[in-house]
């Protein structure tokens, strides 16, 4: 494992460089240092190999798949050719790195067979496939560029896309490539998700193989009713734009049908409500059938299927129904070998999983479903917001903890075997555990950040607002020659993440580089981020702002009135998504508070982010328009008399950068002066590169500016 970064370090012309100022082009380097973590861990049913994909070191973005077996790694498959592999991929691929937030390159993503003896990938639209017991990949004949290709349970077969239509192909030519469904149209495909369902439901799969391998079950997608946008970098206009069918809040959803596909040819469609559950959120097809998961538009009923994988008949096994939304647990509704079902409940505050007769205790805030492995059901939960555990539940074990120490904990197991992923306050480790035993490691490269987060984690106000507080290193309040330190407030604030951790994330890493330049920097998870139940979650159904504001507010007047040395003249925010749109609104709203605000990617304007997610939380907006209106930016821009700075990246396919044009057309409209920084050919991510490394340095000089602060304060500075 490479040795951590030193702190300090030597400039190109030799001179001392300070590790402060070196960390913002680590960040991008490393991209938020992800390179060289372990991903996608699979485990074989014996327990005793786990396939995973990992980079080749903390800066290098080229992925490899791996084997880890008695103790050691192997290297099964490495990128070839002079561009390593990264070369051009198929749009529809592209299109699943982006909403798997993917940032590497060459081998990113793998399937396996049921035992773990073949694994196939995609490495530049073509297909290979390596036999992990030894030998080299070989190339598997293919009729075209390949997208999401996965080995039939017994492994001599593999599914694959292309053309968005689906296809089976035998290994080493046998048994010809087949053509199971071909798209009926250019707005058709077969075996694919659709953008909505990738986006914000977590379905980035479109076909599974029936146990026995002789059929698969199919995603038909039909954008032909979803609008388009045009997705182009104005920087490059060389280039034609690319389309994306993306609905909008209030405007029609892809056509999702699900097919049973036999491999001799046979074609059988399932049969459900679709007019009234017309999203597909969960599939899959185990020893007991195909199972699928709907929920209808308004997202208040979700109803998990069993399907007869001969007639294609559907019955209910389970119904959910909530009067604000019915929240998505990932990996839920799931089957135990046995054939009890997985699923989730709300009750008292708390979100619970049942198997059969059996609920995780109240107060354990289940987050997610990892599998199964025979009767044992693996998930994640939180008692402590701050902390996110791993636990097992089983008839015979009950429920117990399988993680331990703080940090944030996700886990894949069978066989007896759990493969561990720990992120704690320290740094990464992957743990391989045998009965409760760890007997080996599987090695992250991720580089050493440069900056170490040292935040104190109070607890603000009758809400009890979880926060973490970066002070700057060495600061001493009592010292004769301290001065007062403005404050950076620094939030995600929404649903589906929480940012207040125990645990080296990256964001804790940006918080105290920003410390470090001179600031106290809060950070608060408030109303609507998970970890503290449903109703919490809930408290922003109707307005998406107004209480989430409230909260950021609270917790810096309880954290002024708690430590005196922080200025309550000079406070800024800084955020990214919905993160952006809370500091966007906060400078709009709240002048007398925010003097000036950082908003990236932010939508400015509910109606145009897309159907599932914005609808959960506002309902839909021809019969509840009054609760856009109070989520959206656009009619406040005529209130802004604080430095306000926007970036957003031009290819942005999630929060169009149209969000941020709009909302610069209607600040200008008003005569606001304002500043727009595009960000050339970035997606929602923000981009790689040396533009991306110089972000924060411009966020920077942009915040000092605006409070007044000059060039000076902490390390870095200049």
């Amino acid at each position: 494992m490479p040795a951590p970064m030193p702190s300090t370090t030597a400039a190109p012309d030799g001179a001392p460089l300070h590790g402060q100022a070196l960390f913002p082009e680590q960040l991008a380097r490393t991209r938020r240092f992800s390179l060289g973590a372990p991903q996608h861990p699979a485990v074989s049913p014996d327990g005793a190999r786990v396939l995973f994909v990992r980079t080749g070191g903390g800066d290098d973005p080229v992925g490899r798949l791996w084997l880890w077996e008695d103790g050691g790694e192997r290297l099964l498959a490495a990128p070839h050719g002079a561009d390593g592999g990264t070369g051009p991929v198929p749009s529809e691929e592209r299109a699943r790195r982006e909403r798997a937030r993917e940032r590497s390159t060459g081998i990113v993503a793998y399937a396996a067979d049921r035992q773990l003896r073949r694994a196939v990938y995609a490495l530049g639209g073509a297909l290979w496939a390596v036999d992990t017991g030894g030998g080299t990949p070989f190339p598997v004949p293919a009729a075209g560029p390949v997208v999401d290709p996965r080995p039939s349970p017994d492994g001599e077969l593999v599914a694959y896309v292309t053309g968005g239509a689906l296809h089976v192909t035998g290994f080493g030519g046998l048994g010809g490539d087949r053509c199971l469904a071909a798209p009926e149209g250019p707005s058709v495909t077969y075996g694919l998700t659709d953008h909505v369902s990738a986006e914000s439901t977590g379905r980035l799969r479109g076909h599974w193989w029936a146990p026995d391998g002789r059929a698969l079950l199919a995603a038909r997608v039909d954008t032909s009713p979803v609008r388009r946008r045009w997705v182009c970098d104005p920087a490059r206009p060389e280039l034609p734009p690319r389309p994306v069918a993306y609905p909008a809040a209030g405007t029609p959803n892809a056509d999702v049908s699900l097919h049973l596909l036999s491999l001799d040819g046979g074609r059988t469609e399932v049969v459900w409500d679709r007019a009234a559950f017309e999203y597909v959120v969960a599939a899959d097809w185990d020893a007991h059938g195909p199972l699928v998961t709907v929920q209808s538009r308004d997202q208040r009923v979700l109803r998990v299927l069993a399907v007869d994988p001969a007639t294609g008949a559907t019955r209910v096994l389970h119904e959910q129904r909530d009067r604000h939304w019915v929240e998505l647990v990932p990996g839920a509704p799931c089957r135990t070998a046995p054939g009890l079902l997985v699923k989730a409940e709300e009750s008292a505050g708390t979100r619970r999983l049942r198997v059969g007769y059996t609920l995780t205790p109240e107060g354990l805030q289940v987050t997610g479903v990892l599998g199964t492995d025979g009767e044992e059901v693996l998930f994640t939960g939180c008692e402590d917001p701050l902390e996110e555990h791993v636990w097992t539940m089983g008839p015979k074990t009950g429920c117990r903890r399988v993680s331990d120490g703080p940090g944030v904990h996700s886990a894949t197991a069978a066989g007896g075997t759990v493969v561990l992923d720990s992120l704690a306050p320290d740094g990464h480790a992957v743990t391989v555990l045998r009965g409760g035993r760890a007997v080996g490691r599987i090695a992250s490269l991720t580089e050493e950040p440069v900056v170490t987060p040292r935040p104190l984690f109070p607890v603000y106000g009758a809400r009890r607002l979880r926060s973490a507080l970066f002070p700057p290193s060495g600061y001493d309040p009592g010292a004769p020659d301290a001065r007062p330190l403005p404050v950076l407030l620094s939030p995600y604030g929404g649903p589906g993440m929480r940012l207040v951790v125990r645990a080296r994330t990256w964001w804790a890493c940006v918080a105290q580089w920003f410390a470090e330049q001179g600031f106290a920097v809060l950070v608060t998870d408030g109303r609507g981020t998970p970890g503290r139940g449903p109703a919490w979650e809930k408290e922003i159904r109707g307005d998406q702002l107004a209480p989430v504001l409230e909260d950021q507010i609270d917790a810096l007047r309880a954290a002024v009135a708690e430590r005196p040395y922080l200025d309550a003249g000079r406070v800024a925010i800084r955020g990214w998504s919905f993160g952006g749109t809370l500091a966007a609104a906060a400078v709009l709203r709240h002048p007398e508070v925010f003097r000036a605000a950082v908003a990236g990617a932010a939508p400015t304007d509910q109606r145009m982010y897309d159907t599932h997610w914005k609808e959960r939380y506002l309902g839909h907006p021809e019969r509840e328009p009054e609760n856009y209106e109070r989520s959206s930016l656009l009619r406040d821009a005529h209130r802004l008399r604080r430095p306000l700075l926007l970036v957003h990246g031009t290819c942005d396919d999630n929060v169009a950068f149209a969000h941020t044009l709009r909302l610069s057309a209607a600040l200008l409209a008003a005569g606001r002066e304002h500043t727009v920084l595009p960000l050339s050919g970035a997606g929602h991510t923000g981009g790689d590169g040396k533009a991306a490394g110089r972000l924060l340095g411009f966020e920077l000089g942009f915040l000092r500016d605006a409070l007044g602060l000059g060039t000076g304060g902490g390390a870095g500075a200049g």
